[in-house]
């Protein structure tokens, strides 16, 4: 009886061993300290590809350019941009497909003895930018100052352009009367006693955009998606798991902690709480709301920014539910 018992254990190991070897596989090219870690990791350690039907292979690269660049020349099936690059990129003749991941943008802070409590405020002063003149925060938040005060922000401030972690140790330093910075470095200069100032969120609301519009996701090559039917979905399916798991489960934030390059407690739970903000609801992209946000990165950022894509390419955002 037991031999039998065992030869059926041993059958079903290696008829699980044998299906999980027939699951199709997604290359996933991501920037080896990003952020998006903490999902993708979330994802693997949790056997959630495999329960929706994929293996998922994490392929770390020094930069996002790269990342790029390996989906573009076959060497990985998924990276992560915002969309309009993909949509950009779409317009241009690449075939991309979006799968939404996050609505985390960023905001601007002030040292914690600053007096400022309006963008007006800023007159005068410095502002450190992480990004370049075209980072999409910056332009929606001009855009608000202007029509909020009628105030210019770019011509009534001086821009300081820099790599992130440069704006958040120059930020720290007191050196500038406002700081933008990408949202991961924004939730440590909060927790280092910044304060946020206005959030792009609630600059975009205010410019009649619709906030919980996704600005962040996997892309994939039509190709790719094509030749595995309901890759998107079951993908999608993964990464909302995960992030199920991380808004119950505070020990899925103790698996992930070591990753999160957080120095203190404070950090930490600030890191958190801002991921956790960033979630966006489940379901499809609002195409009107998208179509709102390219409009206004063209007339803001012009073809520099938005390339050919003067309105949401058909095809760009993949069918999930």
């Amino acid at each position: 009886m037991f031999k039998r018992l065992r030869a059926t254990l041993a059958v079903i190991v290696l008829a699980n061993t044998a299906a999980a070897q027939d699951l199709p596989t997604i290359r996933g090219a991501v920037l080896k300290i990003g952020t998006v870690n903490w999902e993708l990791a979330t994802i693997v350690e949790n056997g959630l590809d495999e329960k929706h039907g994929f293996k998922l292979e994490i392929m770390p690269f020094a930069d996002n350019g790269a990342t790029r660049v390996a989906v573009a020349g076959d060497e990985a099936d998924m990276a992560v941009a915002d969309w309009i690059w993909v949509a950009r990129q779409r317009a241009g003749g690449q075939n991309y497909t979006f799968v939404p991941y996050s609505k985390a943008v960023g905001s601007v802070v002030v040292p914690e003895g600053s007096d400022a409590e309006t963008l007006e405020d800023l007159a005068g002063g410095k502002i450190g930018i992480a990004g370049g003149p075209l980072d999409k925060s910056w332009l929606i938040l001009r855009a608000y100052a202007q029509k909020k005060y009628d105030f210019d922000l770019k011509a009534e401030t001086e821009q300081v352009y820099g790599a992130p972690p440069l704006i958040f140790k120059s930020g720290l330093s007191g050196n500038y009367a406002g700081a933008i910075n990408f949202w991961h470095f924004l939730a440590k200069m909060k927790a280092a006693g910044m304060r946020e100032l206005i959030s792009v969120e609630t600059a975009a609301t205010e410019l009649g955009l619709n906030p919980e519009t996704p600005l962040l996701g996997y892309f994939f090559k039509d190709e790719f998606v094509a030749e595995n039917p309901g890759i998107a979905q079951a993908f999608y399916n993964a990464s909302r798991d995960a992030k199920d798991l991380l808004l119950s489960d505070p020990a899925a934030w103790d698996a992930i902690r070591p990753r999160m390059n957080a120095k203190t407690d404070a950090q930490f739970e600030q890191l958190k709480a801002d991921w956790i903000a960033g979630a966006p609801a489940r379901g499809p992209i609002d195409l009107e709301g998208a179509n709102a946000f390219l409009s206004l990165m063209n007339e803001l950022g012009g073809a520099d920014l938005v390339g050919q894509a003067t309105q949401v390419p058909a095809g760009l955002f993949a069918e999930v539910e």
